[in-house]
């Protein structure tokens, strides 16, 4: 097997193209990046992986559990290496993926530029979540919205916010240019259209969205290309799953119309709607008596919504049942009071989720899965994804893969 050095890193190929200016290396060493070429549309673009068995995966829920796939053949000194620092996998089918590949692992874990559209009640909440938590990660926060009064709102009365504790440096706040909003590290997008009123009728409030805040996300997945951003895009308006997904896909649009994946690596994209679902499932517990410690939260944000009190041993199916259900409607409930259920959303889902995300931590958010987001709890291992591994229930994988199947069949044409 033929070894390539690349800006320090080690190139092994497994079906994908070297870089032009890669040069031959004697023996491989880590960093260890592997090439791989897989169908764009569909497949991952950037993972991190710990066994070399996770290279026979097929892309879907299987990277949930422990891995069973066979291993590929591989010299033994690659194995071992993947089996001691695990491995970078990179897939040359998408144009960028060299560029996304070095911007990412050069990402800074303090003093972080993050830009916010949309000052809405999600976005506002989002924001003053950043600004009270986002002291040692993040430096700045530009935040745009079209109503110019209420950027000026925000950044004045942010800037008057006093820190916990003497000294601490929390966030600065500030007015975002239009043309600017690609200039960070993080963009984080909650502005939404359509919102039904609270007397409306509509089962799915968040479904109702999709085709006016898909027509919104359009311009900035276009501008993503364009500017060739290489950071990462945080969608956080509803319906967030649906939308995570047509955001890449138009990315990667042409032109012509026609596919070209010349756009955003598909984790470049991370749906945040499920902190909210797990935070609500354990509020649910809690009311229940239920013991939630073990429990998690899968799948949409919305319909399709998979709760269980524990992944495995101890799996109830009736209390998982009984916790989706209340999990899923928690917000009808609280617009049955007289009020939009924003705020939970805001912090749980978004500003501490995408803390959660920058500082390396486990967090709840839809990842790119064989052909859709979906829902479950990943990281950031060295600024590249990583899905939380673990032995699931068989029900409980019977209900993972219907709510998986029926976001594999939306149609985003």
């Amino acid at each position: 097997m033929m070894y390539r050095e690349w800006h320090g890193l080690c190139l092994v190929s497994c079906g994908g193209q070297y870089p032009p200016d890669a040069r031959e290396a004697a023996q491989p060493f880590s960093p260890l990046v592997i090439l791989e070429n897989r169908p764009a549309k569909d497949s991952g673009g950037l993972r991190f992986i710990r066994s070399a068995r996770e290279l026979g995966e097929p892309d879907g829920l299987c990277r949930l559990m422990p891995c069973r796939a066979d291993a590929p053949v591989l010299p033994p000194e690659v194995r071992a290496l993947i089996g001691k620092d695990g491995a970078i996998v990179l897939n040359t089918a998408f144009s960028r993926a060299f560029s996304v590949l070095s911007a990412q692992l050069a990402r800074k874990k303090t003093g972080l530029r993050v830009n916010l559209v949309g000052l809405g009640d999600v976005g506002g909440t989002v924001l003053t979540g950043l600004k009270l938590l986002g002291g040692g990660c993040i430096d700045t926060i530009g935040i745009f919205d079209p109503y110019e009064p209420l950027m000026a709102r925000y950044a004045m009365e942010l800037g008057q916010v006093l820190p916990l504790y003497d000294g601490e440096a929390l966030p600065e706040v500030s007015v975002c240019c239009e043309q600017d909003l690609f200039r960070c590290d993080v963009l984080i997008f909650t502005a939404s259209r359509g919102v039904p009123g609270l007397d409306s009728k509509v089962q799915d409030v968040r479904m109702a969205q999709f085709s006016k805040n898909r027509e919104m996300l359009r311009a900035y997945a276009r501008r993503a290309r364009e500017e060739n951003f290489c950071g990462l895009f945080c969608q956080v308006s509803d319906p967030v799953d649906p939308l995570a997904r047509a955001l890449f896909l138009d990315s990667n649009c042409g032109a012509d119309g026609e596919y070209d994946f010349a756009g955003l690596l598909p984790e470049q994209v991370r749906g945040f709607g499920l902190g909210v679902m797990q935070a609500r499932a354990a509020y649910a517990a809690k009311r229940l008596g239920a013991d939630f410690t073990r429990g998690r939260a899968f799948g949409p944000h919305g319909e399709g919504l998979v709760v269980c009190n524990a992944p495995d041993g101890g799996y109830d199916t009736a209390l998982s049942e009984t916790l989706t259900e209340q999990a899923r409607t928690l917000n009808l409930q609280v617009r049955e009071l007289g009020f939009k259920p924003y705020i939970a959303p805001g912090l749980s889902s978004a500003a501490v989720s995408i803390l959660r995300m920058l500082r390396g931590g486990w967090f709840e958010s839809a990842v790119p899965l064989g052909g859709c987001y979906f829902g479950c709890r990943s990281r950031l291992c060295g600024a590249v994804a990583e899905t939380y591994r673990e032995a699931l229930a068989p029900a409980l994988v019977a209900r993972l893969e219907a709510s998986w199947a029926a976001l594999r069949e939306l149609r985003y044409e």
